[in-house]
């Protein structure tokens, strides 16, 4: 046997031996996988006993479908593990409604059983190069091994979630459909079929992305993680069209409207046009209207825009309906400030909106009320006429501005 084979052979006897010990992993290790997984798991996931046993379950199935293709063929590519266990989690993430960004958590149970598996290596040897190419060989192995599973995964549940939508959702959009063009059915009736509560106050929101290359189911993942951050169950979704989602979630007590701003991802290119707060099945139909109001008015904005919501936007979207008088407007109203450094006309736009208090702007905009005196008189020095008596028209000038941008 030549040297390079007797080399590849050895390190062949390190991989399976070091598999044949992780395959008997003390109960420890598995907690610790366990716990991580569910770490950053879907809150959803971690309060259900049934979804907890079967992220153990699987991440157990994971381990040893790894380890005993190891054994077999040690260093040797691993295929997928989509087997019954973790195709059965996978069904059970889309049937529940929950985000299946919980399988993020297999990249966390690999970190913990990769620093054990050094352990290992360090055990079964001393030879820097033989532990080198161990370690390399086994490193490919598993990280494949994760990545194809994980796509697997991820295959089955767009099927899964593709098979549900084709029923649920067409009955969804018909009942939805007779409701906001005003039909006949009765709030309770369409409660009952929406499985959504249409007595309650409702804020209406659209999910979209002008690109549509986004991976199928983001659009929901945002629309339930903005519902979550006001503090709503489960909202009411709507496939409006293959980049577009229509949603709806309903709170007693209000929001903070911050939150729901800051569920917006940040690494995606998804939109959030968010509607007011109205009560009952006229106020859902309302709420949606002024979603579609905010949505047309985003569209004119910047695509770096990428949350605003109706009670925001609503004076500038009465007002900014032909773009040659809009900008006419904004030129004759604010002038020179129109062009000048954003911080001036946002200082300005935050002091009338703060009815013209100084100490109030400054806490807003977290900024010394010195700073705030001299902006504010650099600003209003870039007007054509003095403020004073003029506070509606340069508001209203400056939050089209702020919407629609400064060559508005």
């Amino acid at each position: 046997m030549a040297a390079q084979d007797r080399r590849d052979a050895t390190v062949a006897d390190l991989v399976r031996t070091g598999a044949e010990r992780l395959l008997e992993a003390p109960q420890p290790l598995l907690d610790e996988v366990d716990t991580a997984v569910l770490q950053i798991a879907d809150p959803g996931v971690a309060a259900d006993p049934a979804l907890v046993a079967a992220i153990r379950l699987t991440n157990r199935s994971n381990l040893m479908h790894w380890t005993t293709a190891n054994i077999r063929r040690p260093g040797q590519h691993v295929s997928a593990n989509v087997g019954p266990v973790t195709l059965d989690f996978a069904r059970d993430l889309v049937r529940r409604g929950l985000a299946d960004t919980s399988l993020n958590g297999y990249r966390a149970g690999q970190n913990i059983i990769w620093r054990h598996w050094m352990g290992i290596a360090f055990e079964l040897t001393s030879d820097v190069e033989l532990l080198q190419e161990m370690l390399d060989i086994s490193y490919r192995s598993m990280a494949s091994y994760v990545d194809e599973t994980l796509a697997g995964i991820g295959e089955q549940i767009d099927r899964e979630r593709e098979q549900l939508l084709r029923g649920a959702h067409a009955e969804r959009l018909q009942i939805v459909s007779l409701i906001l063009d005003g039909a006949p059915i009765t709030a309770r009736r369409a409660s009952t079929r929406l499985g959504y509560e249409l007595a309650r106050p409702h804020t209406a929101y659209i999910v979209w992305s002008d690109t549509p290359r986004l991976r199928h189911g983001e659009l929901e993942r945002t629309a339930g993680e903005l519902a979550r951050a006001a503090g709503a169950p489960r909202p009411l979704t709507v496939e409006a069209s293959v980049s577009s989602l229509w949603a709806w979630f309903s709170t007693d007590t209000g929001f903070d409207a911050g939150a729901v701003r800051n569920a917006v991802p940040a690494d995606t290119d998804v939109r959030v046009a968010l509607g007011s707060t109205l009560p009952g099945i006229d106020g859902f139909r309302a709420s949606h209207h002024d979603a579609i109001v905010t949505q047309r008015l985003m569209r004119r904005m910047s695509s770096t825009v990428r949350f605003a919501s109706h009670p925001d936007v609503r004076l500038v979207a009465l007002a900014a309906h032909d773009d040659e008088d809009t900008a006419d407007f904004v030129a004759r109203t604010i002038g020179d400030l129109a062009r000048a450094a954003p911080e001036l006309r946002d200082t300005l736009r935050t002091y009338i909106r703060e009815q013209f208090n100084t100490t109030r702007t400054a806490k807003v905009l977290f900024t010394h009320r010195n700073t705030i005196l001299n902006r504010l008189a650099l600003a209003q020095k870039l007007l054509p006429a003095p403020l004073a008596g003029r506070g509606l028209e340069v508001g209203l000038a400056l939050e089209i501005t702020h919407w629609l941008g400064a060559r508005t």
